[in-house]
């Protein structure tokens, strides 16, 4: 029987660790008790997973919610779900897929065009370690939709968030951006071996970057933006990495979505974070990010890059900022349009890792 002894008060040991160890991370529900009565969010990728749980959370507190989405029978699905849910009436299903540039500016059209203000933007869609599929206008998947489109939603909308103003961008990021690496002269895997899990890298460190930069060139609009790094949540997200399908993970590594969405809620409602700016948070807490996401010159590097990509830069649409000590490098960059053509869309789900 003793032999027995040893090996179950490990394993007891190692999910009680666990279990302490997801407590920890899980961050809790969002402290404040603020509603959003009069307000209007936009929430990319909120069908399902975080991005669903955060518009419930928000309908719930009177907000008037914009939910973007690839999919629009799910969407819709959803939309009524939270309506029903919440008793908010306004809520609302539109679509958009932020794999084509031409999707993000008829979606950010029809948010101009119809909406009085945007108040708070959450760019919370995503994709994490797909294989090497390409958007419509030819970027890597994953550098195209978690940096790409967001960046050009961003700007599109910037107007409307400045003339609604205090208003909040809040960017979904990730703890994997530490080992992200911006490489400026392949930022499209056409050059070099495609590896699915540096590519979820570095389009996470972009996001952490594209913060910070946009945080600066918005000083004095009563515009704030900011990332965080939700946790590890159990959604559709990680389906690609097969780490979601351990039940073990799931239920005790993991937190469920409605914890999940509750870093984004936080920093979208409360009163603690007006004002504030260009910060990165994990879960609900404000941590320095890597190194190499304080990078001031790459981070200006990838605005002048990014902007050219979608094209901004020719329309004027961009914003403008001094580069910083040290100059501007010009990125080597190839045509989209060369590496043009449709490949399986994926689901684009909320981010969770």
């Amino acid at each position: 029987m003793s032999r027995y002894v040893l090996p179950v008060s490990l394993f007891g040991t190692v999910v009680g660790a666990a279990v302490l160890l997801k407590s920890h991370v899980t961050g809790g529900r969002c402290p404040s008790n603020a509603t959003i009565t009069g307000k209007t969010v936009v929430i990319t990728g909120a069908n399902k997973g975080i991005g669903k749980e955060t518009a419930q959370e928000l309908a719930k507190r009177g907000g008037r919610v914009i939910m973007g989405c690839r999919d629009m029978e799910k969407c819709e699905a959803a939309a009524k779900e939270i309506r029903g849910k919440t008793l908010n009436p306004h809520v609302y299903a539109c679509r958009l897929d932020l794999a084509s540039m031409k999707s993000i500016q008829e979606f950010a059209e029809k948010i101009k065009r119809e909406e009085q203000r945007v108040d708070v933007l959450i760019n919370n869609a995503g994709v994490m370690r797909c294989p090497a599929w390409k958007t419509e206008d030819g970027f890597d998947m994953q550098f195209g939709v978690n940096h790409l489109g967001h960046f050009l939603l961003t700007n599109l909308l910037l107007e409307k968030l400045k003339e609604s103003a205090p208003s909040r961008v809040i960017n979904l990021a990730s703890l994997a951006h530490i080992v992200g690496k911006m490489d400026f002269e392949d930022l499209n895997w056409e050059k070099k071996k495609f590896d699915t899990k540096q590519a979820y890298c570095q389009s996470k460190l972009a996001n952490v970057l594209f913060t910070r930069e946009l945080a600066k060139r918005l000083q004095g609009t009563g515009v704030t933006v900011n990332a965080v790094h939700p946790g590890v949540v159990a959604t559709e997200l990680g389906r690609h990495t097969g780490l979601h399908q351990s039940q073990f993970s799931s239920s005790v590594l993991m937190k469920s979505p409605e914890l999940g969405a509750q870093p984004s809620v936080y920093l979208a409602v409360s009163e603690e974070m007006e004002g504030v700016t260009g910060r990165y948070y994990d879960v609900m807490t404000e941590k320095e990010p890597a190194p190499q996401a304080l990078d001031e010159e790459a981070a200006h590097r990838l605005w002048e890059v990014s902007s050219r990509l979608v094209g901004l830069e020719e329309k004027g649409q961009c914003g403008k900022s001094n580069p910083p000590a040290g100059g501007e490098n010009e990125a080597a960059q190839t045509d989209p349009a060369q590496t043009r053509g449709q490949s399986p869309g994926p689901a684009v789900s909320a981010v969770g890792l």
